[in-house]
């Protein structure tokens, strides 16, 4: 591995919600008073920022401060940062420098999919029909038709409703297999119309880890596209890769997609995004949410934070660890999986991420422990040591109900209930799950006889 490995992130009861990083030597334990460091293991909810991504950041902070659309040194070194960034980016993700465009994160890369691809349709059918003002277009012929599944990341789903609401698309949320969990193949075709414009489907869940079939679907939309009439806009394809990226291998042209959303805090950079598009503005269209000076060829107008651009040096640790990390993501959670087994038994442990002919990502983990009172959430608040979450960050305000991603994918309501997502991160030792494993023990041990 390139990097010196860290120890584990951990954070103690008088800091909560503060976490320290312990990276080598210059950082050491800290000491509470009150209670034992917690041991994080909710990788999948956002990961801390490597060292080495610090100190290019910092670098970043101090010598390329200019506008970059400057000619000067500073603005210079400033637009050098973002070149760099962008190739190392699309090198990631085997593609080139002009296929990135930068965004303030997953959600706004998300939304400008879906846009694109409304306006697309919308200026193709006006097109084709001579120039038909677009408000005479109305009916559910007439209207663009999105397909997405139903285990989809509320940037996804959400902004399909607010279309499907507003009268500007039709939306099909095809259900996941409750024998798979995955998004069957001829579930998604059976669900194309003459007018859809958009497939989008996550490449991994971020609750259960399972790997979704893209470039399967991906084959299979294509030659639906080549049979389509020359009138017709193509169908475009979009997957949701903010789970997969640094943790299994992700290459566009594999795939065969046009647009790739990717999130720099889920591997270990900054809080940014970025979008691939294949061509954009030419074999893949883009068409802008705002306006402004033309930055990112006018599809992202907007100066770049170019500091958090830079954090994109995280890209390149992966491109350049991506098969150590993996490896190490895999034995740390068959690891936790046995111990959890041989703990708790087989008939107190499901593993809501283990369905038969499906892959999963190597560093997720969802269990859970059977029994009356055993709540995701309780065994959670309960823990004195185990840091980690009962599914997706933007669904915590929903208290005891079980997620919905994981019923949709048939696990049972009082199973589903009890889920707790372990994610594990580039430093997860052995010993981290011997201590975790003792933690959700002591803590079952603790709520029942409370119960």
């Amino acid at each position: 591995m390139a990097e010196k490995t860290d120890p584990p992130v951990i954070l103690g009861h008088n800091l909560w919600g503060t976490l320290t990083h312990h990276f080598g030597s210059d950082l050491h334990h800290h000491d509470v008073a009150d209670g034992p460091d917690r041991i994080y293991m909710d990788y999948n909810a956002t990961t801390p920022v490597d060292p080495e991504v610090v100190r290019v950041v910092t670098d970043a902070l101090t010598e390329a401060w200019g506008n970059p659309s400057s000619n000067y040194l500073p603005g210079l070194k400033a637009r050098d940062i973002i070149y760099h960034s962008r190739d190392t980016i699309a090198r990631m993700v085997g593609g080139k420098a002009a296929d990135i465009i930068f965004t303030s994160g997953g959600t706004e890369a998300n939304n400008l999919v879906f846009h694109s691809a409304v306006e697309h349709f919308r200026k193709s059918k006006n097109s084709a029909e001579g120039g038909t003002n677009s408000k005479q277009l109305n009916g559910r012929g007439s209207l663009p038709h999105i397909i997405i599944s139903n285990v989809e990341h509320d940037s996804i789903k959400l902004t399909a409703k607010h279309l499907l609401k507003e009268g500007k698309a039709d939306v099909t949320f095809v259900p996941v297999s409750k024998v798979t969990a995955r998004v069957e193949v001829e579930d998604v075709i059976a669900a194309i119309r003459p007018t859809t414009s958009l497939v989008s489907i996550m490449l991994a869940n971020n609750e259960t880890g399972i790997i979704m079939p893209i470039k399967d679907i991906c084959q299979r939309v294509r030659e639906v596209n080549k049979q389509r009439a020359a009138s017709a806009p193509k169908i475009l394809l979009h997957t949701d890769a903010a789970q997969a990226i640094g943790k299994i291998r992700v290459d566009a042209h594999e795939l065969g997609v046009d647009y790739i959303t990717i999130v720099g805090h889920k591997f270990y950079g900054p809080r940014i995004g970025a979008l691939f598009v294949n061509d954009p503005g030419t074999t893949t269209p883009v068409y802008p949410l705002f306006f402004g000076g033309g930055q990112e060829h006018n599809f992202r107008p907007g100066y770049d934070m170019v500091y958090c651009v830079m954090g994109f040096h995280a890209a390149e640790l992966v491109s350049s660890n991506l098969a150590e990390y993996e490896a190490h993501f895999l034995d740390i959670r068959c690891y936790l999986e046995q111990k959890l087994l041989a703990v708790f038994g087989r008939d107190k442990i499901r593993y809501n991420s283990h369905f038969p002919g499906s892959d999963i990502l190597p560093n997720t983990c969802n269990v859970s422990i059977l029994g009356r009172g055993l709540q995701g959430r309780r065994v959670l608040s309960t823990c004195r040591r185990l840091l980690a979450s009962v599914g997706a960050a933007c669904h915590s305000d929903r208290g005891d109900q079980p997620s919905h991603i994981l019923l949709n994918c048939g696990i049972p309501y009082h199973v589903a209930t009890n889920a707790l997502r372990i994610s594990v991160g580039r430093s997860t030792s052995h010993e981290d799950v011997d201590i975790v494993v003792e933690d959700l023990r002591d803590t079952v041990e603790q709520l029942e006889r409370m119960n």
